[in-house]
C-alpha cells in the first residue's frame, strides 16, 4: 500500500472516531450529573444496616406484690422472700411487700381488715404477678382470685390446695409445706433412744388441723417402740402450761406444732419467745418441732423445712411465668423434699443429754439459746 493511501485511510478511520468519543464524553457527564450523591454518612449508615442488629428492646420491668401471712424480721417469712428474690436476680423487679402479722394478731376481725387492705393493692398497684406465703394469705386473700389474670404463686402452704379452690384454677400454683415429722421422732430417738411416748402440743391455728391429719396418717412409719399417746390443741397459755406439766408424767417427750396463738388473761396472743422461755425454764421434756427459728430459740431438734428453699421453688415457678409467658396451671403443685437435721446443743446440755458425735456430724449444730 502507498503511504498516500495510508494517510487517506488514517484520516478517514479518526473522522469516524471523533463523533463517537463526543457522544461518549456528552454519556458521561449526563451520568454524572443525574447520579445520586452519596454522603460518608450514607456509607457509615448502610455498613451499620449490614452488620449490626436491629435495636433490642429494653428488658421489661416487673412488679410484684408479696403478701405474707406474719411478718418481719422473722427468719422464717424472711428465707422465703430471700429464697423467692434469689430464684429471680437479674431480672428488673419491683416489690411491694405486705405483712399480714396474723401471728402476733389472730383474731378474725384483724384478718379480715388486713385482707381487705392487701385486695386493695392488688386494685391500686396492679402488679405482674403475686407471691403468697403460709396458709393465712391464701384463706383470707388468694383464694378471692382464683381463675383471674393475675398469676398467684404461693410456698409453704399445708393444707391441701383443694380447700383454697387452687386444684384446676388457671392462675395459681405454688409450693407445698410438708414437715419432716418420721424423720424428725428418729433424729429425737438418736438422742434420747429411750423415747417411747410422745404428745403433740398446738394451739388451735387453722392451719394446723390439716397437719395434725397429715401427722396421724404418718404414725405408721415410726419406729415400732414410738407412740403418740395424744394430740392437744390448746386455747390459753394456762392450758400450755398445765397441759405441758402434766406430760412429765404421762411422756418421755414433747412436739410443738403451733406455739404463736395462745391467749393470756386479756385473750391477746402470747409472744413466741415468751413461750420458748417458760418452756426452756420449766420443762425437762425433750422437744422437737419442724423449723429452725424454734431449735434457734431453744427446741432440742427438728428436721426442718428450708424456707429458703421454698422461696426458691416459688420464684422459679414466677421466673417462668414472667419471662416465657407460661400459664401457673402448667405447674405441679408439689412440696420441697429435702429436709435440715437441726440440733441445739445447749438445750442438750440443760436436758443432761450427751450427744454422740456422729449425729451432731451429721446435722446442723446450734450452740446457744436465743432470745
Amino acid at each position: 500500500m502507498s503511504e498516500t493511501k495510508q494517510i487517506f485511510n488514517n484520516k478517514k478511520a479518526i473522522v469516524f472516531a471523533v463523533p463517537i468519543m463526543i457522544v461518549l464524553l456528552v454519556g458521561i457527564l449526563f451520568l454524572k450529573d443525574t447520579t445520586p450523591k452519596t454522603s460518608k454518612a450514607d456509607i457509615a449508615r448502610t455498613l451499620d444496616n449490614k452488620f449490626t442488629r436491629e435495636p433490642v428492646e429494653p428488658a421489661k420491668k416487673f412488679k410484684i406484690l408479696h403478701v405474707m401471712s406474719y411478718h418481719s424480721p422473722w427468719k422464717w417469712t424472711d428465707d422465703q422472700l430471700e429464697g423467692f428474690k434469689e430464684a429471680l436476680s437479674g431480672l428488673d423487679v419491683q416489690y411491694k411487700i405486705f405483712q399480714m402479722d396474723t401471728k402476733r394478731q389472730s383474731s378474725e376481725q384483724w384478718k379480715l381488715k388486713v385482707s381487705a387492705e392487701a385486695q386493695e393493692l392488688v386494685t391500686t398497684w396492679k402488679p405482674d404477678l403475686v407471691f403468697t406465703n403460709d396458709d393465712d394469705a391464701q384463706i383470707y386473700f388468694a383464694k378471692h382470685y382464683v381463675n383471674t389474670d393475675i398469676p398467684f404463686i404461693f410456698s409453704a402452704v399445708n393444707a391441701d390446695p383443694a380447700e383454697y379452690g387452687f386444684e384446676g384454677s388457671k392462675n395459681v400454683t405454688g409450693v407445698l409445706e410438708r414437715m419432716h415429722f418420721v424423720q424428725t421422732v428418729r433424729l429425737l430417738k438418736q438422742l434420747v433412744p429411750s423415747v417411747r411416748k410422745i404428745a403433740i402440743i398446738t394451739d388451735s391455728g387453722k392451719m394446723w388441723d390439716p397437719m395434725i391429719k397429715r401427722l396421724k396418717r404418718s404414725e405408721s412409719q415410726l419406729p415400732q417402740d414410738v407412740k403418740i399417746i395424744d394430740y392437744h390443741v390448746l386455747n390459753t397459755f394456762k392450758e400450755f402450761r398445765e397441759t405441758v406439766t402434766k406430760c412429765h408424767g404421762s411422756v418421755d417427750a414433747v412436739g410443738f406444732l403451733g406455739v404463736f396463738e395462745f391467749k393470756d388473761e386479756n385473750g391477746s396472743n402470747v409472744p413466741l419467745e415468751q413461750v420458748q422461755r417458760w418452756i426452756i425454764e420449766n420443762s425437762m421434756l425433750p422437744d422437737f418441732s419442724f423449723w429452725k427459728d424454734r431449735v434457734d430459740k431453744g427446741t432440742l431438734c427438728a428436721v426442718t423445712v428450708s424456707g429458703l428453699a421454698q422461696g426458691q421453688a416459688a420464684g422459679q415457678i414466677a421466673r417462668d411465668v414472667l419471662l416465657e409467658g407460661r400459664s401457673p396451671a402448667s405447674f405441679p403443685m408439689k412440696a420441697t423434699e429435702k429436709g435440715i437435721p437441726i440440733i441445739n446443743l445447749a438445750r442438750a446440755k440443760k436436758l443432761n443429754l450427751n450427744p454422740n458425735s456422729s449425729v451432731l456430724l451429721m446435722a446442723e449444730v446450734v450452740t446457744e439459746i436465743s432470745e
